[in-house]
């Protein structure tokens, strides 16, 4: 959010003077979002399989894998390190966007969530329009907090505004077993070498766990509170999440 996006690249080739609007205008669509270092990526297949449903489910179409990498690529314009967004939507078509801006980390210290009562449409899916969970994000620093967990009318906590909350017990990582997004991160993790499960997870059911954390593209970042529940990870505990994600191998985009 609030970054300047130096590439844009559409339908595999570099955007034009007649490309100007379509990222501006174009409303009904999905995407997915890498950080991109020494020309490499994690999960690549997973983002690819990613948007190849998200285009299944939203416009009945197969999706020309070759075309997102090559718009991708583009948008990089060689650069080694970015962060790319690949954007499908509809206008004259289904076109491919893809935008490169600076490559970004979260933050080097504990985050802190406001819990919220909001639950995304079509949660599953990494669609555009995302100005709710955005505006609620915004409205988290007047509250001293840094971001939102979304909450459903009986508790259960699914996502944040733009990441997954997990935990780790010492054993095995635990996962909200709500409606949300699979991040990319999280599914990586899930398929990595530390025993993962997802089960129903109230704010309260957060004490007591050696590490509580988000995850996206930018990584693994600890959770220090939520709502009034202070935590305190277990730095052993939060290094073997980390290890086991940067263990994940990189792959050529």
């Amino acid at each position: 959010m609030g970054r300047v996006i130096d590439r844009v690249a559409v339908d595999g080739r570099p955007a034009g003077a007649g490309d100007l609007g379509l990222a501006a205008a174009a409303r009904y669509g999905h995407f997915t979002a890498m950080q991109v270092r020494g020309g490499r990526v994690r999960g690549l297949a997973l983002h690819l399989a990613r948007l190849r449903a998200a285009n299944e489910e939203l416009f009945g179409a197969a999706l020309d894998e070759e075309l997102v990498l090559a718009t991708a690529r583009h948008a990089l314009g060689g650069a080694p390190d970015a962060s790319v967004r690949v954007i499908v939507a509809e206008r004259d078509g289904v076109r491919v966007i893809a935008t490169a801006a600076p490559p970004h980390a979260w933050p080097d210290t504990p985050l802190s969530l406001l819990p919220v009562r909001y639950a995304r449409y079509l949660p599953h899916v990494k669609h555009l329009g995302g100005f709710p969970q955005a505006h609620l994000a915004r409205s988290a620093p007047a509250a001293g907090f840094d971001d939102v967990l979304f909450t459903d009318a009986d508790g259960f906590v699914s996502e944040s505004s733009i990441a997954n909350l997990g935990c780790f017990d010492g054993e095995r990582l635990l996962w909200p077993d709500a409606p949300m997004l699979r991040g990319i991160t999280m599914a990586l993790l899930e398929e990595g070498e530390l025993p993962s499960e997802r089960r129903p997870l109230k704010v309260a059911d957060l004490a007591g766990r050696p590490a509580v954390f988000l995850t996206n593209s930018w990584g693994v970042v600890p959770v220090s509170q939520v709502g009034d529940l202070r935590i305190r990870s277990d730095e052993a505990a939060l290094a073997r999440v980390r290890d086991a994600y940067e263990g994940v191998p990189w792959d050529v985009i």
